[in-house]
């Protein structure tokens, strides 16, 4: 089968005196039989290009099985009266969700979590008075996509308000659970962006809907047993760069509606407690000013703590009072350190969490809280953990009054761990390690951390991981993965399906690029905007030093990337494409001047800080139009690709890998480009683990062949020790 070609009808435009033609924008209709025909192809085609990798496929499903505990639970979570958790069977896509009362509430241990039962059929509770909020399954049942976008207990505990999407467009549909009885109640609630966000009484719940543009806009309040149509407009942002969100502080006293650009952010606040009230402004928008809420008490008084940028880049943590603060009011309480970017803050009756990154990894910082007539913060302290790569973060800890802090960490050998964390003693006490059957033994393993160094100078650190006995003969295939985006940060994590590329013998690494957070907030604004060049740059001289150091050869060393980290792949290709053997672009942001042009389009405005707007500015036309992969496909000796959408994703639309691959076609004619697509998911792929873990097998079953990996088995596991 030759492959697909996409007619030439060509489109001209025309901004800032600056023409160009696109001949495959008509692939944007995507209610057109003959766009759905050309997926069609071309998903046919990959399917031929790729039949001699269907043993591998199911081979490295079989492996991701293996190595999964089918039959897991999550570690308990206590909130007010019961103890919250999640379970997955064998056999089943999706999990339930259960909770079981606390024995003794007032009991000294009653914060320690029991442990259910973890071999537990699916008809057997995994602990005493379980109950079965959601069966997942059974929701998901008849429909070829499902995804949970969110639920919440009353809090009186009554009722559970759940949101679900069976499309994958993102736009959820609310119902009502009575817990005691099972029964829906009438409610529902369509379009809405996410789950509810309950006030303190248990009769309304506020949650958000979206524009036309896909941009959260709207903030409701719904009383229950009422129809949607009656609902309150509480809060509305009409400004098109802005997105809202609501919640509720951890202390349950106040509802938080947040309104947020890139750089910018405003907080609104209403009484939890009264049904009716009207929202006020904490401290209004100044441009380039973000800033986040949190309640707590200290010294026994109702405090704001106000994490913020105006003291400088790295944030400062503040406090206020709970009115309208101008800036100029805020109480420095962890003052601003250009070493240490402060990105979260949880208030507890005792204590403060800290959410920090330093040294290019996150870490968690506790303050112990005063009494009254006591210093606000009586001690401050680091929970460590060993490792170079040592990842950690905050847990579930939805209580105020909580005693312990659930701590998570995990690195690219150490399977993610749960800890709790006394507070008095410092003592940890690991809860959960999530299991790997079939032997794994983390010391087969080495992680290092390496450094490149990009064109301006810049040091750029990688994360990598390998086996340790797989450079006996030299370099080894690579797995280079990259986003560089949004300050987003890849840390170190640990993947059961990687390990099927590490015992073939490859090696993989996280190129941590400007445009990202992994060093603080200077490593984002270093990459982004007139500065994107920078993230290309970074992952080319990683690339380069890679090889250049020995660990791998460069026909051997295969890109990834998704969605922002999409055009990451896109733009390298152009611009450096003998560095790579292969690249792997999943959901890719592709097309980014077309997209960025139409601000009818979901993001486009509420991300002209992240990009630029070329609608308006020519230099940000220019700038776009110098690396935008779609605009600068030429006839290049590119390495094969495989570009990976989804029909609904409104994210980044099918459309731009589609345009992308058919300009490859056409430009290159001798590349080995293949375009496969989901007809029935969204932004994250397909739902449903099963569906999930055969997906990443088609991944992984190309990558290990442009590696010459595909033929080969794995290295034998250690026995597993008893």
């Amino acid at each position: 089968m030759s492959a697909p070609v996409a007619p030439r009808r060509p489109v001209t435009t025309t901004h800032h005196g600056r023409t160009r033609t696109d001949d495959y924008e008509w692939l944007r209709a995507k209610e057109d039989p003959e766009v759905i025909g050309h997926l069609e192809a071309e998903n046919a085609h990959t399917q031929e290009r790729t039949a001699h990798l269907a043993d591998l496929r199911q081979q490295l499903f079989e492996e991701i099985k293996a190595r999964t505990l089918e039959t897991d639970l999550s570690v308990p979570t206590r909130v007010r009266g019961y103890w919250y958790y999640g379970r997955s069977f064998e056999g089943r896509q999706y999990g339930a969700s259960c909770r079981v009362p606390v024995a003794d509430p007032d009991a000294p241990d009653s914060w320690v979590p029991p442990r259910p039962a973890e071999a537990a059929r699916p008809d057997e509770p995994a602990l005493p008075g379980e109950q079965v909020m959601l069966d997942l399954d059974a929701l998901a049942e008849g429909h070829e996509f499902f995804s949970l976008g969110g639920s919440s207990v009353s809090p009186d505990d009554r009722l559970l308000a759940y949101s679900t999407d069976v499309v994958g467009d993102e736009r959820y549909t609310v119902r009502v659970k009575d817990l005691d009885t099972g029964e829906l109640a009438p409610d529902e609630l369509t379009g809405v962006l996410g789950g509810v966000t309950w006030g303190a009484t248990s009769d309304h719940f506020y949650y958000t809907t979206i524009d036309e543009s896909w941009r959260a806009d709207k903030i409701w309040r719904h009383r229950l047993g009422t129809d949607q149509s009656t609902d309150e407009l509480v809060f509305h942002e009409p400004d098109q760069r802005f997105w809202v969100g609501v919640g509720r502080t951890r202390s349950r006293r106040y509802v938080v509606i947040a309104a947020s650009a890139k750089n910018t952010s405003e907080y609104h606040v209403l009484d939890a407690t009264d049904p009716d009230a009207e929202p006020w402004c904490f401290a209004t928008r100044e441009e380039g000013v973000e800033y986040a809420l949190e309640h707590a008490v200290v010294g026994g008084e109702d405090t704001f703590l106000v994490l913020h940028n105006a003291a400088g880049p790295e944030f400062e943590l503040a406090t206020a009072p709970p009115r309208p603060t101008p800036r100029s009011e805020w109480q420095p309480l962890l003052a601003h350190d250009p070493a240490v970017r402060l990105e979260d803050v949880d208030a507890y009756a005792s204590h403060l969490v800290v959410q920090q990154r330093s040294g290019g990894l996150p870490r968690v910082r506790i303050l112990n809280l005063g009494g009254e007539g006591e210093a606000a913060i009586v001690d401050d302290w680091l929970v460590e953990f060993p490792g170079e790569l040592a990842t950690s973060g905050a847990g579930s800890n939805p209580s105020f009054e909580q005693p312990t802090v659930r701590v998570g960490m995990t690195s690219l050998v150490q399977p993610a761990s749960v800890y709790d964390l006394d507070l008095r003693t410092r003592e940890r006490t690991l809860l959960k390690q999530a299991p790997v059957l079939g032997g794994y033994e983390p010391a087969d393993y080495e992680e290092h951390r390496i450094w490149a160094t990009a064109p301006d100078g810049v040091e750029v650190p990688i994360s990598l991981v390998v086996r340790k006995d797989a450079r006996a003969g030299g370099p080894v295939p690579l797995l280079l993965y990259g986003y560089g985006a949004y300050e987003t940060s890849i840390d170190p994590y640990f993947s059961v399906a990687r390990l099927s590329l590490l015992d073939r013998g490859a090696a993989f690494a996280v190129a941590h690029v400007r445009g990202g957070g992994e060093l603080g907030r200077h490593w984002y604004d270093d990459g982004k905007l007139a500065h994107k060049q920078h993230t290309f740059d970074d992952f080319i001289a990683c690339a380069r030093h890679l090889v250049d150091t020995g660990w791998t050869t460069a026909d051997r060393l295969v890109a990834e990337g998704a969605s922002a980290g999409g055009l990451l792949m896109g733009a390298v290709a152009n611009q450096a494409p003998d560095a790579f053997g292969g690249i792997v672009a999943t959901v890719p942001f592709v097309d980014a001047l077309t997209s960025m042009l139409d601000a009818s389009l979901p993001l486009t405005v509420t991300e002209y800080d992240e990009w630029g707007n070329p609608e308006a500015d020519p230099a940000a036309y220019d700038l776009i139009a110098s690396y935008a992969p779609y605009e600068n496909v030429a006839d290049l000796p590119y390495p094969p690709i495989l570009a990976e959408t989804s029909l609904n994703d409104v994210r980044v639309l099918y459309v731009e890998p589609a345009k992308w691959v058919a300009r490859l076609r056409a430009t290159a004619p001798g590349t080995d480009v293949l375009l496969r697509t989901e007809m029935a998911a969204g932004h994250g792929g397909v739902s449903g683990r099963y569906k999930a873990w055969h997906d990443r097998a088609f991944t992984l079953a190309w990558i290990l062949d442009r590696m010459g990996l595909a033929a080969m088995g794995t290295t034998p596991a250690r026995q597993e020790h008893h």
